[in-house]
């Protein structure tokens, strides 16, 4: 393969190690929704929201489950956009990467001002939009630095979060088992409040539409194996532990804190480890939880520079984006991809101050369902895949692909008739019919080009 043949994805480093995309997939994995988002599914669905998370949590272990096998099959595409434009042609591999970098554009200038509200309470001296652009600069930064210094970085992040959900799941078991405390509630707080299923199995299937969203972000393991020159079976390896991890860093952590606090206590916005902990009696539990997610906001903003960056590269490959922007410099980093996905960061984020609230709200909303559309495109995309090794399609394979589908095409279809989802699925069906737009002037515009050098 030559140089002019090659994809871009051959111009980057392969510098990542297996520690580094074992912690990228934890970190994907564990975002801030599982430390706080969780108390607003909790509020509303009561403990069978258990449940809600089991089910998520499959849909989502099949969708990268699918997507690593695509990708052990060809490691070198550089985004998992780009296997929905191998299986199902340029169109779809446009809509789907556009769809993507949407999304985490607007995810960072979200955890960027999250993650400055936290700093704030320690450094009120400064305004929040000063501590998030300077967030926001140094986590740029470090992605111009080397994709080896976002691995490290991602992996020291991912490192705490985990260890902290781990110390709290041996605290809060000993606890229950009467470690400290003769009265403990055992599995009684479960049933006790009108019992585990409060509100009917309608919430529990609408919490699914909810949790799921916390729950995105282990596929950017497969975006950040381009850059590995591990070997495929470990990305499989991988893929394959997503559903323990969900189980473990989601379902067991929740089952714990249902049974030391009432679900009745808690409100949407509460920090629920922070909660238990407080309930155990374990003092500053409050201060200890705020560091916790302020550096599960740190991870998620350092790893959506990082994807912004490298799906715009693929698809400028492609010719769906601007051609310079998969020039590299001297460490082999995107850089240009990487500063003008952060400048678009910067303007979504400088809106919460100075545009109306209903348009930041929109925004906001535009990205609420896009990541339904993306995975779905993607479990689509393994009957089309031309997969060079045909032991990775299977009809196990094609069950799991075909549940998966049919499960984000149900997620999809219910949030157009859940009130409190409705926003959201019609603002990212605005931003789909943007992006459908653009697709039809950039082939109107190919056209006139295609025929001239057919002639």
């Amino acid at each position: 393969m030559n140089a002019d043949t090659a994809p871009a994805s051959a111009k980057l480093s392969k510098t990542l190690r297996a520690r580094h995309l074992m912690m990228i997939s934890i970190g994907g994995i564990i975002g801030a929704g599982v430390f706080v988002s969780s108390s607003a599914a909790i509020a509303n669905i009561g403990p069978a929201v258990l449940l809600s998370y089991v089910f998520a949590g499959l849909v989502v272990f099949g969708v990268i489950w699918i997507l690593a096998r695509m990708a052990m099959d060809q490691p070198g595409l550089g985004s998992f956009t780009e296997y929905v434009r191998a299986a199902l042609g340029d169109n779809a591999g446009f809509i789907a990467g556009w769809l993507y970098w949407w999304f985490w554009v607007v995810v960072v200038a979200i955890e960027a001002i999250a993650g400055a509200k936290i700093i704030h309470l320690w450094l009120p001296m400064f305004d929040v939009w000063q501590i998030g652009l300077a967030l926001m600069v140094v986590l740029t930064a470090v992605n111009l630095a080397s994709a080896r210094s976002y691995g490290e970085f991602e992996f020291w992040f991912a490192s705490i979060k985990v260890a902290a959900i781990l110390v709290f799941i041996v605290i809060a078991a000993g606890w229950l088992f009467g470690v400290g405390n003769a009265a403990s509630p055992g599995a009684g707080n479960l049933t006790a409040h009108q019992g585990f299923m409060p509100f009917g199995w309608s919430a529990v299937l609408t919490g699914i539409v909810t949790v799921i969203f916390s729950m995105v972000g282990a596929e950017i393991v497969t975006v950040a194996a381009a850059e590995s020159s591990e070997s495929n079976k470990t990305l499989g390896r991988l893929a394959a532990n997503v559903v323990v991890r969900i189980l473990l860093f989601y379902v067991l952590s929740m089952l714990l804190i249902l049974c030391i606090v009432p679900w009745t206590v808690f409100k949407p916005g509460d920090s629920t480890f922070a909660v238990a902990l407080q309930t155990i009696g374990i003092p500053g539990a409050a201060t200890i939880m705020n560091v916790v997610v302020m550096t599960a906001v740190l991870s998620c903003l350092n790893s959506g520079v990082y994807v912004t960056a490298r799906v715009l590269f693929a698809m400028a490959d492609k010719g769906d984006a601007p051609r310079w922007l998969i020039q590299v410099n001297r460490r082999q980093v995107p850089a240009r991809a990487i500063l003008l996905g952060s400048a678009f960061g910067f303007v979504v984020m400088a809106m919460t101050w100075v545009t109306p609230e209903k348009l930041f709200t929109f925004l906001l909303n535009s990205c609420g369902a896009l990541m339904m559309f993306t995975y779905l495109f993607v479990a689509v995309a393994h009957f089309r895949f031309p997969y060079s090794n045909p032991a990775l399609r299977n009809p196990l394979t094609d069950l799991v692909a075909g549940g998966a589908a049919v499960a984000m095409l149900g997620v999809s279809v219910a949030m157009c008739f859940i009130k409190s989802a409705q926003p959201e699925m019609w603002a990212s069906l605005a931003c789909l019919g943007v992006i459908l737009a653009a697709l039809v002037v950039r082939n109107a515009m190919r056209r006139p080009a295609a025929v001239s050098a057919a002639g």
